[in-house]
């Protein structure tokens, strides 16, 4: 009897194990998922310059333009008033992610 227990105790064990880990590794793949959109070659990128002149023809107040890991981060004020933390494709100038 205490066997039986025991090795049902552990396949809980292990079953929980296996799931956390899973879950983990298809969080991973869908954050993977969304970098896929700034994959471009260095040599096809715009300049930070055209984005922001892009941008304040748009009405926005950019701050800040940098590089993050291989998009465009731009701090800006839009035309609107709201501030923004803004992701851009830098071969395009997509939207690829904009926070509030």
């Amino acid at each position: 009897m205490k066997n039986t227990v025991l090795k049902k105790a552990a396949f809980g064990t292990f079953a929980a194990t296996l799931l956390a880990t899973a879950s983990l590794g298809l969080t991973a793949h869908t954050a993977q998922a969304s970098d896929d959109y700034c994959n471009v070659p260095k040599s096809e990128w715009q300049s930070m310059d055209a984005l922001k002149e892009k941008l304040t023809a748009e009405g926005w107040d950019v701050r800040k333009i940098k590089e993050d890991e291989g998009c465009y981060e731009v701090y800006a004020v839009k035309a609107d008033g709201k501030k923004v933390e803004a992701y851009f494709n830098p071969a395009t100038f997509e939207l690829v992610k904009e926070d509030d």
